[in-house]
């Protein structure tokens, strides 16, 4: 999934610092770098409301429109508020049409194990190969039916046409398992040995 249609109107950043950041995020506008093709990185400011929506999704693809310069560009890092999860900046890689590039893509695990089983997710997305005008926004694969003991590899994993893997083939996914049952065997014997009690403090309290 792309957003390179969506144009996002940038302005050169001159000032820099903390104190220049949190100033720029109260005039609603969004720190951002630009980098990558061996040229210089270039410092923008972006719009809050329109950038905050476009990187909703992971590998948005975006362009930035600098001056009547544009520049087609992936989000590789996006920095949020801890409590807020506002956007306070953004690591922009330029990227061409045709080329392709490394990224994290999400893992959706489609279906339901085999009943008396649970399925434990040992990982949530994949490092994969792909262009960087068409990423996909996740890759898929089916867990009906599985039963106790199988493993969902990278392998199982559906890859749209043109991405590529990048982590060795039996890289376990997820495990179907048995379910855990919570040992209470010690709250079962504190209160046996509190109602064992009970008779003797009334006997004593008479």
């Amino acid at each position: 999934m792309t957003h390179d249609k969506v144009v996002l109107p940038a302005e050169i950043r001159t000032d820099f610092g903390k104190g220049a950041a949190r100033k720029a995020r109260r005039d609603y506008k969004i720190p951002a770098v630009i980098y990558g093709h061996g040229a210089e990185p270039l410092h923008v400011l972006l719009p809050n409301q329109e950038t905050t929506l476009a990187v909703r999704y992971s590998n948005a693809l975006l362009t930035i429109d600098v001056e009547g310069k544009t520049h087609l560009a992936l989000a590789k890092d996006i920095q949020r508020h801890p409590l807020r999860q506002t956007v306070d900046h953004l690591d922009l890689l330029t990227v061409k049409k045709g080329e392709k590039v490394n990224v994290d893509v999400s893992i959706n695990l489609e279906g339901e194990v085999a009943p008396g089983a649970v399925l434990e997710v040992d990982a949530y997305t994949v490092y994969v190969e792909a262009d960087a005008t068409n990423l996909p926004e996740q890759v898929t694969v089916s867990v009906e039916g599985r039963e106790i003991g199988n493993h969902v590899l990278a392998s199982d994993l559906v890859l749209p046409k043109g991405v590529t893997l990048l982590i060795e083939e039996d890289t376990v996914i997820a495990t179907i398992d048995e379910p855990k049952v919570q040992d209470l065997g010690d709250e079962e014997e504190e209160g046996e040995a509190t109602e064992a009690a009970a008779p003797a403090d009334a006997e004593s309290a008479e």
